[in-house]
């Protein structure tokens, strides 16, 4: 496996959809979602049932449904798979994941050997077919898309952390996705490649955190300067006006000229 961050996906390349119909990757990228790409096999006798099963429990973890906010592709490296083959491993992942209305958001692809190979080398997915046990070599790997097709993130394994998943969709859709809430979750997390998860940035909370601050400030200071407006104040002139005069002193003769 070799890693292709920011790689763009060949979009015209054709494929075979699991009903038969005749497709290109660019119909599945709409510029706004971001896109699940698994490269598996329905005849794999373990790896690619495991994982998966392990993207399938991640994502039922997320309030997220499928097609809602994001779109999986999952293409077959074996030429000889017939969309009704794969038509039934997606009849039966989403048996297991159990939401109504999801079909139209997982596209099962099958296709001609040189398209496959030309994915698999633009996202750098490494696989050999073997021919002793008839069966093909590859990795465990999960990669998130951009809305525009190029490679945002990997994922190893079979088992997902799904808030990691969650972060990998925000991150690769850039703020298009999720709520203003999530969205600075994300700023203050960055993807740690030994853990393959995203842990806490120190630096980007301490910059959140200060400008939180600045904004509580600002907003005191705006609360204590709008009451001192609103306090009635009198001018030194006025205050002379209103004072008491005198009383003037009726025993003293006017003085003549």
């Amino acid at each position: 496996m070799s890693e292709h961050l920011d790689a763009q996906v060949p979009l015209d390349l054709s494929f075979v959809d699991s009903g038969g119909s005749p497709v290109t990757l660019a119909q599945f990228f709409d510029g706004t979602r971001p896109v699940i790409l698994t490269m598996n096999y329905s005849n794999c006798p373990r790896l690619c049932s495991l994982q998966l099963n392990g993207v399938f429990y991640a994502l039922q973890s997320l309030d997220w449904d499928l097609g809602q906010k994001f779109e999986m592709i999952t293409v077959s490296i074996d030429p000889q798979e017939s969309p009704a083959r794969a038509q039934a491993t997606k009849e039966k992942y989403l048996t297991v994941y159990h939401r109504p209305g999801v079909e139209g958001g997982w596209h099962c692809l099958v296709g001609k050997e040189e398209d496959i190979q030309k994915l698999a080398a633009a996202v750098g997915f490494g696989y050999v077919y073997v021919a002793e046990t008839k069966q093909f070599a590859h990795s465990a790997v999960t990669m998130i898309l951009t809305p525009r097709g190029k490679v945002s993130r990997y994922l190893y394994g079979i088992e997902y952390d799904p808030q990691t998943l969650r972060f990998a969709l925000l991150e690769a859709a850039d703020g298009r996705i999720g709520s203003t809430v999530e969205r600075v979750l994300l700023y203050c997390f960055h993807y740690d490649a030994e853990t393959g998860r995203y842990g806490p940035a120190a630096i980007k909370i301490m910059r959140l955190g200060a400008v939180l601050t600045l904004v509580i400030l600002g907003g005191a200071l705006m609360v204590f300067w709008r009451r001192d407006l609103r306090k009635p104040k009198h001018s030194i002139a006025g205050a002379a006006d209103t004072a008491p005069q005198p009383a003037a002193d009726s025993s003293k003769e006017p003085e003549t000229p």
